[in-house]
């Protein structure tokens, strides 16, 4: 009798991953990428003013800013001139789109 490939004399090894339906293939990746997910920093008062100057500024001399924005997945930057403030729905305008004040993690000037 001829020793069985799957489990005798053999270096083949059977693996779930060929047998896996869609399905859970799905849940895997999804739960996988969760696992990625940071969580939102938080800041205190003095830095929250700093950027409410930081913005003003370079909205006013129409400076280049360099803004790293909170992701939960990715590594987000906001690269150009502050076009609008709006100081009551904690927003600002570049290149057209608004951005939330809140999710600005990281301050500079745009230095290219």
């Amino acid at each position: 009798m001829k020793p069985n490939k799957l489990t005798e004399g053999s270096n083949m090894m059977w693996t779930s991953s060929r047998m896996i339906l869609p399905e859970h293939r799905e849940a895997m990746l999804r739960a996988l990428h969760e696992e990625k997910r940071r969580e939102r920093p938080i800041f205190d008062e003095q830095f929250a003013e700093q950027i409410g100057r930081f913005l003003a500024e370079t909205h006013r001399t129409k400076t280049p800013v360099n803004l790293r924005m909170f992701d939960p997945f990715d590594d987000v930057r906001v690269i150009g001139i502050i076009e609008r403030l709006d100081t009551l729905n904690r927003r600002f305008m570049v290149d057209g789109e608004w951005f939330r004040v809140a999710d600005i993690v990281e301050l500079g000037m745009d230095t290219e």
